[in-house]
């Protein structure tokens, strides 16, 4: 006797999605807002917060000395000047990055979830430029907060804030200008770092080395010859090079026994070398995740 498998349709009642489909550019705008709380500990426990948002306090200590020394009466002393400003922070710059990024990049790399990213509607590209847009955005409010914060608080200690601003109000494209070079520079080295170094401890020492140790090369360099191409040398540190390009940026010049002005680099060159260094870096992390298989 043959026997026959006996099955059943059940009609469960599934239906297509009739709703707005939101699509690319809606995938992407989620993506940043999520690096961007991410970079910041928002969303997960607390222990996650203290070490970002800690080094996001610390960049405003210099702002706050100069505006107590204002405060105090002391209107003429400058402690800290805005084109100087970065130069207090750069190292905490450079802990920032090579915290949050492994972070947001290598755990990726390392856990293979950019293939789950891949295959929705968001592409390769859209991925890059999302986790690039919200690691700059969180280094934007690590340089430009606190140089607002300066200029603001300068302005209040003022007997006449108004004039003050009418003055100084130059200031706020040059502020803006410096934060947004220097965050892209920051974000786009440390991503092509990490998005080669899966590991999050190899992703950390390799962003600080490259900012730290190419500062000590730099400087090195520079004191074997300040003549041809020896005065070029600063430019393979980015310490170095925010400096020079914030000293064009506000139209000052650095003191007269210091390392870029021994140098003699003019500060377009810094800036120029900025915005090539920052792209390129996007380049090779756009084409790390090209490399992805979905």
């Amino acid at each position: 006797m043959l026997n026959r498998a006996a099955g059943n349709i059940y009609d469960l009642g599934y239906r297509r999605y009739e709703g707005q489909r939101l699509g690319r550019r809606h995938a992407v705008w989620v993506l940043w807002l999520h690096r961007l709380r991410g970079c910041f500990g928002l969303g997960r426990p607390a222990s996650s917060k203290i070490f970002p948002i800690g080094l996001a306090v610390i960049t405003l200590i210099p702002a706050v000395v100069q505006l107590g020394v204002g405060a105090l009466g002391a209107r003429n002393a400058e402690v800290i000047r805005p084109e100087n400003y970065y130069r207090f922070v750069e190292v905490v710059l450079a802990l920032f990055c090579a915290v949050v990024t492994p972070e947001m990049v290598s755990r990726d790399m390392r856990s293979g979830t950019l293939a789950l990213y891949f295959s929705r509607a968001l592409e390769r590209t859209d991925y890059a430029i999302a986790n690039f847009a919200a690691l700059a955005t969180s280094m934007f409010a690590l340089t430009f907060g606190p140089q607002a914060t300066l200029f603001i608080g300068n302005g209040l200690v003022e007997s006449d804030p108004a004039s003050y601003l009418k003055d100084h109000w130059q200031q706020v494209p040059e502020i803006i200008g410096s934060a947004l070079l220097l965050s892209c520079l920051v974000a786009g080295i440390g991503q092509a770092i990490a998005s080669y170094t899966p590991r999050r401890a190899y992703s950390t020492v390799g962003i600080l080395a490259v900012f730290i140790l190419s500062s000590a090369i730099g400087a090195t360099l520079l004191s074997v010859s300040e003549q041809g191409i020896w005065r070029y040398s600063l430019m393979i540190s980015p310490f170095h090079v925010v400096a020079g390009f914030s000293f064009w940026f506000f139209g000052a010049s650095p003191e007269p026994l210091s390392q870029l002005a021994r140098a003699d680099v003019p500060g377009a060159v810094y800036a120029a070398e900025a915005a090539v260094v920052a792209a390129l870096s996007f380049l090779i992390f756009l084409r790390r995740c090209r490399g992805i298989k979905a």
